[in-house]
């Protein structure tokens, strides 16, 4: 089973930036997904963005595009979450994920890391 560790969380003032970094710890297949997930306190986990495993294009929601970026590194196994222009409402645990559903697979989730933005 894939073990995916992400890293990268802390607190930052508004408008500042912050690098999320998930590290997998097995080959993935390239059909799956990889993506970023925020849960903000009393809310739903929503989408932040997601990639093909192989690469590509990122996928962002609405609420962070122009000023998220998803890269995915295949050699070092690696999803990052590039942040700029940090909103409190940005506030929220950050998780990565594996996304294998759309394939007939699972989803494999991270421990999560904590990203706190104040005004």
């Amino acid at each position: 089973q894939v073990q995916l560790v992400e890293s990268g969380g802390g607190s930052v003032q508004a408008g500042g930036s912050l690098k999320l970094s998930c590290k997998a710890s097995t080959v993935i297949n390239s059909s799956c997904k990889m993506g970023w997930y925020v849960q903000a306190p009393g809310k739903e986990r929503d989408l932040v963005g997601s990639i093909f495993s192989r690469g590509g294009t990122p996928t962002y929601a609405d609420s962070v595009k122009g000023r998220f970026t998803i890269s995915r590194d295949i050699a070092k196994n690696t999803l990052d979450l590039q942040m700029n222009s940090l909103k409190t409402d940005d506030t929220g645990v950050y998780y990565c994920a594996l996304d294998c559903t759309w394939i007939g697979g699972i989803r494999y989730w991270g421990q999560g890391t904590q990203v706190t933005v104040s005004s």
